[in-house]
Parts: C-alpha cells; structure tokens; sequence
C-alpha cells in the first residue's frame, strides 16, 4: 500500500513540474539585465516582442527521461575521424617514402602551399639515397589537431612540422620517442595585430604596446581583443603561455599568473576554435586586437593598412620532428628534405608567400618547459570564465533530413561533448523539426541534470520539416527566463543543422532580437549551405563551423571545451 501510496506522489510531484514549467514557460515576465538591450523601455519591449513570437510556435514539453551517465574520461582518439579525412596534399612518387604532417598554413594550397610546392619539387627531383630513389608523402591538418593523433596513438606518421615547438614539447613530454631534425624549415612569428586608433591610444597612456600593456588594456576593459583555443590553436597555445609567463613572472602557474590571467579574461568577448574562425570574426570591425601569424598578416592587404602587428611568445618557424622508431631510410629522407626546403630558392619563395618577415625578433622568456603546457591548457579550461557560470541550451535539428547517420553522429557528439561541461554551468536542450520540443528545461549540470541530458539525447528521433529559428527562439526564451534565477551567468547557444530553414520563422523575424540581447549562438552546419546560419552567429561574434558526419564529433568538442 506504501508502495502505491509512494508511487502516486511521485507521479504527483511529477505532473506538478510539469505544470508549473509550462506555466512559467508560456507566462513569466523577464527581470534579469544579462544581455538585455540599453535601457528598461527598450529591454521590456524586447522581451515583449519575444513572448508574442514563441506564443505562434508549436511548442512541446517533453517528460523528462534519464539515462545511464558514462563516467569514463574523455578519450580525445575515441573523437578522431579516419586520417583520411585530412589531405595528403603531396603524394609520394616511390615506394621508399616518409609521411610529414604539416601545418595548415604551409601545408596548403596558394599562399599557403610553400610546403606543398617545395615537397613536390623535391619529389621531382630524383633524389637517390642509400641506393633507393626516395620521396616524401605530406598531409595538411592543423597543429593541435595533429597532435592529438600522435598523442592519441590513433596515428603516427613519421615526421611532423608543427607552426611552433609547444606541440613538440607536449609530445615528448607524454614520452612519445620524438626527435628534433630542423629547428626551422620557414620563419614566422605570432602576433597582436590591434587596430591603429588603438595602438596609437594605448601607445599614448602606455608608451608602447606589448603583451603586458595589451593584457592590462583588457583587464581594465580598454580594449575587446579575442584570442584562439589553446588546445586546438598554436598561436592560441603560443598566447596562453606567454600570458602566464608575463603576469607569473618565473612561475608562469602560480597564483599571480593566475590572478592576472583571470583578469584580463574576465573581458574577453570572443574565443575561436582557429585563426581562420578569428580572421573571419574581426571582418566585422567589433574587436580592437586579435592574435594572428605573421604570415597571414602579410598576405592580408586590408589588415596591414587598418591593424599593427606586436609579435609575442615563441618564434613560430616549423621545426621538423621525426617520431617514433625511424628507420635509417626515413630518417635520411627527413633530413634530406629539411635541407632542399631551406635552400636559398625555397627560402625565396617561402618570402614571396609572407614568410621569413621579422627575423630580428626574439622571444622574451626563456624556452618553454614542457611540463607546464598540458597544466596551463587545464589552468585555461578552468578559470577562463572566471568562476561565472555559462547557461547554454543546445538546438537540435531533428528534421527528416537529419534521419539515419547524421542523426546518429549529432547524438555521439552531444554525448561525447557532454563530458568536458563543468558542473558550475547550466544546460539546456531543445530540439527541433516543423514544431519545437523542449527536451530538457536548463538546470545545473549536475548528475541528476547529466542524467536526464543523456536521456533526452538518447531519445531524439527524426522527421518532418526545418524551423531552425522557431527552435532558436524558443531557446533564448529559455535563457531568458532562466537568468531570473542566475542574473550573472553568461548565456550561449549551440544550434546543430544540416540545412536551411524551410518552415516557421526567418532569420530576419528574429534578428533584431538576437541582437538586442546579445546571446552568442554557435552554428554547426552538418555539411550544408548553412549561409543563414553563419549570419546568426556573425551577429554577436560565435563561431560557425561546418563539419560533416565523419569529424563532427571531434570538432564540437573542441568547441564546448573552448566554450564552455
């Protein structure tokens, strides 16, 4: 009888949730003044505008549903696509051959394809070692992604050309064997490339500008400068680093870099996943500075006549590594290429496409100490939001077009994603078809609210039309009604599609109101035309990305670990 008795309260309570969610959801008035526009009037009209749009969307409450949490650690290889997945930009000419990574801004095509060329020419060129004519086999991925395959174990190749040293310290610090062949094929350097006005003003208060004086700017909110991931990014890596270093002095971990760093981050309005992401956010105009490499900067016209350049950190020349048991062959073919790729011709041209600029600059700091990247990149992870929490709600496409595959690799990577959110946060999960499903109200993500994302995730099914900004929409009613009771926590959308709207609202029907609350909203595109989507993130400087059912997985975590 007890049991029964215990049994109906449950239910009780239940449907007493349930209603009192839906009450809420379709009546509350918004008080909280995170993201609101400028001004009550302005504020209350916008919240207005928002209930009458929500109330023409169809709009579900699901019971919520638990599922079983995997308390395993991330495997960071588990998330790897195929190898394939990333050019081999040069294939090699014979069998005796070594397989070189290299990074994205030489491994490449046209201003960015020195390495390309200079392998295929000395893939031309006949070369004959040990009786054997040899050439090499190079694959274009980006540093920290490349790292994370050697790391990883997932694949090894047998040499890798990084922008900077910081990959090869962390490599070797995991005690993978790792030997330094060249310690530069082709000089670079990182940078803060900071708009003119700017430097001139903070030149005038400061008397010059360098990572302290910009780092102190943004502590003190003189400046919006946005920075790149440091477990994805080298210059990201490169700035995290010298961040420490500067306000840590000699102990680039301890409390005053800590402190200093929590400053200045406390501020920072963008971080991106990579510098081609950064490069496109600042077309806007928003940011005062953002880092950048040097090469780029050169090949850009329009920043060399609007921005400075402020080189910081280690020197990024492309050191050449060979990795694991070489054998005497690959190891001479490495070497070979080192030394026809740093030949006065290839030296030439690697100017030609913006290299080889600030050779007189050097590095501050002493060399880096690779026991100190992995816990620096913990450190960032850690307090890059300054103890405030985020409130996020991810936006599901679960439209017809999302069935099968990519249905099931949106669900491997929420629930692979999952795992890197920290407990201070608060998430939420909406999916969305011709109608909107509120799958999961926000709460704070702890094993109860981890549970019951799981489940909900679990639970996605596929069908009918794509009214990405009715799901859009729904969401920032979510975040609005929930920081009522988080007035500080910082909002974020992570919006999931593999196409373009094709029912419900438009972009324009919402538009002004994303930006009169200024909640950044993340778009991956499951290898569609996205345009639309690109746009909403444009509008309050997020991140779009493009990724398709094989890196998908990968590549959002990499996004809710920088964002979240």
């Amino acid at each position: 009888m007890a049991g029964r008795s215990g049994g109906r309260t449950a239910m009780l309570l239940g449907a007493i949730t349930i209603f009192v969610f839906v009450a809420v959801y379709f009546g509350i008035a918004f008080t909280s003044d995170w993201g609101q526009p400028a001004g009550e009037a302005s504020a209350s009209d916008a919240d207005k505008r928002l209930d009458r749009l929500v109330r023409r969307i169809d709009v579900t409450i699901a019971e919520p549903v638990k599922g079983i949490v995997d308390l395993a650690p991330v495997q960071v290889g588990d998330s790897l696509p195929d190898i394939e997945k990333y050019p081999v930009t040069v294939q090699p000419a014979t069998g005796s051959y070594a397989e070189i990574f290299s990074s994205t801004e030489k491994g490449g095509e046209g201003v960015d394809g020195w390495l390309t060329e200079a392998a295929q020419a000395f893939n031309d060129a006949g070369i004959v070692l040990n009786g054997e004519r040899v050439s090499v086999k190079l694959r274009n991925i980006a540093s920290g992604t490349a790292s994370d395959y050697i790391r990883s174990g997932k694949y090894v190749p047998d040499a890798f050309t990084p922008s900077n040293e910081l990959w090869g310290a962390m490599i070797q610090e995991d005690g993978i064997p790792i030997e330094l062949l060249s310690e530069r094929l082709v000089g670079n350097v990182a940078g803060i490339v900071t708009k003119k006005a700017k430097h001139d003003e903070l030149v005038a208060k400061y008397g010059f500008v360098g990572v302290k004086t910009l780092t102190d700017a943004l502590a003190e909110n003189e400046l919006a400068m946005g920075y790149t991931d440091p477990f994805a990014s080298s210059t990201g890596l490169n700035f995290l680093v010298t961040s420490l270093e500067t306000y840590g002095g000699g102990n680039p971990l301890g409390e005053e870099a800590v402190q200093g760093f929590q400053r200045f981050q406390a501020n920072v309005p963008f971080i991106a996943s990579t510098t081609l992401q950064m490069r496109e956010a600042a077309k806007s105009g928003m940011l005062d500075a953002f880092v950048l490499e040097y090469q780029t900067y050169m090949n850009s016209p329009d920043l060399r006549s609007e921005y400075v350049f402020t080189p910081f950190g280690v020197r990024h020349d492309s050191p050449l590594y060979g990795l694991g048991d070489l054998t005497v062959q690959k190891r001479d073919i490495l070497l070979s290429f080192a030394e026809f790729v740093t030949r006065e011709r290839w030296q030439q041209e690697g100017t030609r496409k913006g290299f080889n600029g600030l050779e007189e600059y050097r590095p501050e700091s002493k060399p880096i100490d690779g026991s100190m990247l992995e816990p620096a990149q913990k450190l960032w992870k850690e307090k890059k939001n300054g103890g405030q929490e985020v409130a996020a709600v991810f936006v599901a496409d679960v439209s017809g077009s999302m069935d099968g595959e990519p249905l099931n690799r949106l669900k491997e990577s929420l629930l692979a994603g999952q795992k890197v959110l920290g407990r201070e946060n608060s998430i939420g999960l909406v999916s969305y078809s011709s109608e909107v499903r509120v799958e999961l109200p926000i709460g704070t993500y702890d094993t109860n609210q981890q549970s019951m994302f799981v489940g909900a995730v679990e639970s996605l099914r596929a069908g009918g039309e794509t009214a990405t900004f009715d799901g859009i929409a729904v969401a920032m009613k979510l975040l609005r009604e929930a920081l009522v009771a988080r007035p500080q926590a910082k909002p974020v959308i992570f919006v999931l599609s593999d196409g373009e709207t094709n029912t419900g609202h438009s972009l324009d029907d919402i538009r002004s109101l994303v930006e009169a609350y200024r909640i950044p909203i993340y778009t991956i595109g499951y290898n569609a035309n996205v345009e639309a989507l690109k746009s909403i993130s444009a509008i309050n400087e997020a991140v779009s990305m493009n990724a398709d059912t094989d890196d998908v997985v990968y590549k959002i975590g990499n996004l809710l670990n920088a964002q979240m």
